[in-house]
């Protein structure tokens, strides 16, 4: 613990804002549950993520802890698991990225304002697989390679534990910001099915979907739990009439395609046990999903100037770019009990593969003005695999000197990751490439692998009737940048049975992917030169090739964390808590995405050398040195009613603040040519673009066979940087009301309503200064924590037994 730092973590925030959500958490009254409240005679939720001791509660944790279950899960108009999450949890933010290209597909989330891939994700406990897809355009998370959330639907999903402080010594890499364990449905008793069915306000973006769930019996000694969803979602598009040529036969109409792509998922996912014998259960869960999605790139206009593009297209055309996603995963081990020690052993196996079609366009450089092109490409391939061995054990020991027994947890992980990308048709990339997206090259092709090793111990203790404490140390060795060892210690005291303070120091990092470390491309970016969207050849170029070298590149390093937390629990009786939450989380060599480095002739023709024509280049780099401070308040409130009757409250804030404490020395190379390999805009980016705090307060009434539930959400400012100081644009606050409500008919069936963004708020349009918004095309930005679809209806249907 250090107290200095939590200081300065609550002096770096608005001392108003603090004093404000403070007294709103403690006496106002609350709304969606982030920490289930029990019902009568039942403990307080148990949890299992961040602690290896049994039936340790969430009131007992000395780490703040979010619980959010499947019937909160439900509550929103949303079927994506990352929109639904943004939703419930304050410190969690899920912008809508369209117009760039794969992260249309697969959208990233982050925790506290950090990287997406800073985040660890877990299923049943077990690490999950990361995307194939890297953020490689100007969207949040520009240079991150996460988990992709939506891959797991909400048909399978019993509750979701989020942990919001570091975690390395516990699970390993990523863990700096939290982690997010989902807990999948169980047991062969019951199931449901439901059918829903949404659109927006303009009528677009029509969502139909069905899920079931349900249990089967394995003989007398196990089960198996399946869970469905399949959906179809139509596009959504707030793109503006095009004006920018008045040659344009399409002059003046709506030819951009922008908003939500079109996306149909289709998932499948298993849970089962089977108990061996008195002391042996064996165990395995998995999926296999598909995901296939049609987002639009730039419209390209049917005259460059004067001169007419390519006779092929005579009015302009939109290239699609047609992506299938296919996620599958399988995880099963065996857990048991010998000599007083829990076990569990396990092997973990997923993969995400990323495919890409374009349609709709053309290589302009087959044939004179490509009327010799094909109009559809396949652009290539992105895999990533990971392959996981545990074994793990606890056991409860008597210690004299202790109140409660000392729960000393031991483990083992191996881990091998793969990362390939496939090239695509030779169409699709020779001469300028495929318009909208030109494909993978051979040269781009291949695979990289490696593996790592890690052990591990956790203690944790009841030490007296009012304090209790744990510390963790890992040890991991990495075949290709080689070991580190991180640590955490964590704390709490009750000074009495309503009122405790918890706090946690530890170590942690991240390894650099090995998207981050060998994704490359040469394909076609926009870039505003002299106020106009120019197209400019850029090549993304692996930190090893002659290419990245040539610019001043090194091997990445891991990314390393010191996290510190502070917090304060209250829990005057069952029906209501409150916890504030401070932290702060310092992060030495994070990895970024360069700035687009426009090249000059030399360096153009250095490159030319080597067999490459770019206009710009980008590479990975350990950039910056960062700080994030802020707090977390989430406060829960029941009042009992007659009969069955209730009503529950739940108020939740987030302050969140970043800032770059050092940025790493220019390469000679790049200085010499007047370029900034991390300029402002990619600073920005990191520490500005998010929301600097979320506060949402929510109720849900439940009275005879009705509920009605309502959220009011206000997302904080932010600021979308730009290559130019002056043309940066800050938004504003943004409140947005969400209202639904269901009824219960007979034993069986459930009817639910609702509308998501009630009064229909959008975000402020973007800026036409420097044409940044494509002449009044693209009038939204894509870094809105809310998107901006407005008002959204939706019904659903089910049935349960």
């Amino acid at each position: 613990m250090s107290s200095p730092h939590i200081r300065s973590a609550v002096r770096a925030l608005p001392v108003k804002t603090v004093i404000a959500a403070s007294l709103v958490a403690c006496f106002a009254l609350p709304a969606h549950a982030q920490q289930e409240l029990p019902a009568e005679g039942e403990l307080q939720s148990v949890v299992v993520t961040g602690t290896f001791a049994k039936n340790r509660r969430t009131i007992d944790s000395e780490s703040p802890i979010d619980i959010l279950t499947s019937r909160d899960l439900q509550s929103t108009g949303s079927a994506e698991l990352a929109t639904v999450l943004s939703r419930l949890l304050p410190s969690l933010n899920f912008a809508r990225a369209t117009g760039a290209d794969a992260s249309d597909a697969v959208r990233p989330a982050q925790l506290r304002g950090l990287s997406p891939d800073q985040t660890l994700v877990l299923v049943n406990g077990k690490r999950r697989y990361t995307s194939a897809v890297v953020n490689v355009n100007g969207s949040l998370g520009r240079g991150s390679a996460p988990v992709d959330l939506n891959a797991i639907p909400l048909a399978a999903i019993d509750h979701v534990e989020v942990l919001r402080d570091g975690a390395a010594a516990q699970y390993g890499s990523d863990a700096i910001a939290g982690v997010i364990n989902i807990i999948l449905k169980k047991g062969a008793a019951g199931g449901d099915v439901e059918v829903g069915y949404g659109q927006t306000q303009e009528r677009d973006g029509k969502q139909k979907s069905i899920k079931g769930s349900a249990g089967f019996a394995l003989g007398e000694d196990g089960w198996l739990r399946l869970s469905a969803e399949v959906a179809d979602r139509d596009p959504t598009n707030r793109a503006g009439a095009d004006f920018r040529n008045p040659l344009e036969p399409r002059y003046g109409k709506v030819n951009q395609r922008y908003g939500d792509a079109e996306s149909q998922p289709a998932t499948v996912f298993f849970n089962s046990e089977y108990h061996l014998n008195d002391n042996i259960d064996w165990y395995a869960f998995g999926n296999y999903g598909k995901r296939d999605t049609s987002a639009a790139a730039t419209w390209r206009t049917a005259f460059n100037g004067t001169a007419l593009r390519t006779p092929v297209y005579p009015e302009g055309f939109l290239p699609l770019q047609n992506s299938t996603l296919t996620d599958q995963s399988l995880v099963t081990g065996l857990r048991g009990e010998a000599a007083g020690w829990r076990w569990d052993a396990s092997l973990n196996y997923g993969s995400n593969k990323f495919e890409l079609d374009l349609d709709n366009t053309i290589n302009l450089s087959i044939g004179p003005l490509g009327i010799n092109s094909p109009t559809h490409f396949y652009a290539g391939s992105l895999k990533n695999e990971q392959s996981v061995f545990n074994l793990d054990a606890a056991r409860e020991f008597a210690v004299p000197a202790l109140t409660g027994p000392l729960t000393v947890a031991v483990g083992v992980e191996a881990r091998r990751e793969k990362y390939s990308i496939g090239a695509g048709d030779e169409a699709s990339y020779s001469g300028s490439g495929a318009q909208g997206f030109a494909g993978f090259r051979p040269a781009n092709a291949g695979s990289h692998s490696r593996h790592n090793e890690s052990v591990y111990v956790n203690l944790e203790a009841e030490v007296t009737r009012k304090l209790s404490g744990g510390v963790a140390l890992r040890h991991e060795r990495y075949s290709d940048f080689g070991s580190t060892t991180s640590a955490k210690g964590s704390a709490r005291y009750a000074f009495t049975d309503a009122l405790s303070l918890r706090g946690t120091a530890s170590s942690g990092f991240r390894a650099p992917s090995l998207a981050q470390q060998y994704y490359t491309i040469t394909t076609t970016n926009f870039q505003v030169v002299n106020g106009t969207n120019t197209p400019i050849e850029t090549g993304t170029f692996a930190v090893n090739t002659p290419q990245a070298r040539a610019l001043g590149a090194q091997d990445l390093k891991p990314e390393k964390a010191r996290n510190y937390s502070l917090g304060l629990q209250f829990q005057p009786d069952r029906n209501f808590t409150t916890s504030i939450d401070a932290y702060r989380i310092d992060i030495d060599n994070r990895i970024l995405f360069s700035a687009n480095l426009a090249l000059n002739s030399a360096l153009q023709a250095q490159l030319a050398a080597q067999g490459t024509a770019v206009g710009a280049a980008r590479y990975f780099t350990n950039a910056v040195d960062t700080r994030t401070e802020g707090v977390d308040i989430v406060s829960t409130y029941r009042i009992e009613l007659q009969e069955k009757d209730r009503l529950d409250f739940t108020v939740a804030y987030n302050h969140n603040k970043s800032s770059v404490q050092k940025i790493a020395d220019n390469p000679a190379i790049l200085t010499a040519n007047k370029l900034l390999l991390i300029d402002r805009q990619t600073v920005a980016r990191a520490t500005v673009a998010s929301p600097k705090d979320k506060f949402s307060l929510a109720a849900d009434y439940g009275f005879g066979n009705w509920n009605a539930h309502g959220v009011v959400t206000r997302y904080g400012s932010f600021t979308v940087p730009q290559n130019n100081v002056a043309l940066d644009q800050h938004y504003d606050p943004q409140w947005v009301l969400d209202l639904s409500g269901s009824v219960k008919l007979g034993q069986n069936w459930r009817l639910a309503a609702g509308i998501d963004n009630v009064t229909n708020r959008y975000p402020a349009q973007v800026t036409s200064a420097g044409n940044l918004n494509v002449a009044g095309t693209q009038p939204y930005s894509i870094f809105a924590p809310n998107g901006f679809n407005g008002r959204y209806y939706y019904a659903k249907a089910g049935y349960s037994w």
